[in-house]
């Protein structure tokens, strides 16, 4: 009876320790990639509200290279925060941030050219025809790099039927 009762309290141990790690994965899968989720509910992709995690919108058309914004230059756009690397750059975007901003809210642009929202890298920006464009990863930008103008045509008619879903 006695190694029965041993038996038993060494498993209820082994459960319980199973069980704690079992939670504490999940509470950290929710922390790691819970902002992910939120962040795709609004029409601007800002992870932690950080539109274009933080940098400079307007640097892509002037410096034609991913810059770096500021805390010091800063502005409240649709939902999220903008950051500028000076404060010329912020001026001219508070002038006319829709020719600043990203298409698709600075989401995939090839994910919505395929009718669903997702996240984007910062290196794998493009402008075209004066518009900026950001992808999924470096392999879904070659996708992209191979018809463009096809997947801007299909993303235009997607947009306004995803940019406020999740």
């Amino acid at each position: 009876m006695e190694y029965l009762q041993t038996l038993s309290t060494r498993n209820m141990k082994k459960i319980i320790i199973a069980s704690s790690i079992i939670v504490l994965v999940a509470i950290a899968g929710i922390t790691i990639w819970g902002n992910t989720g939120n962040d795709m509910k609004s029409e601007i992709f800002a992870p932690n509200g950080k539109a274009i995690k933080g940098y400079d919108p307007v640097a892509f058309f002037t410096e034609k290279a991913p810059v770096i914004g500021s805390e010091k230059f800063t502005y409240q756009w649709k939902g999220a925060t903008w950051y500028f690397s000076d404060e010329n750059h912020l001026d001219q975007f508070k002038k006319d941030p829709e020719t600043y901003a990203p298409q698709y809210g600075g989401y995939c642009a090839y994910g919505t050219s395929q009718g669903h929202k997702a996240p984007t890298e910062t290196d794998t920006w493009t402008v075209k025809d004066g518009k900026l464009y950001f992808n999924y990863n470096q392999d879904v930008k070659q996708t992209w790099d191979k018809d463009q103008e096809g997947f801007i045509k299909q993303a235009d008619q997607n947009w306004p039927k995803i940019k406020n879903e999740n």
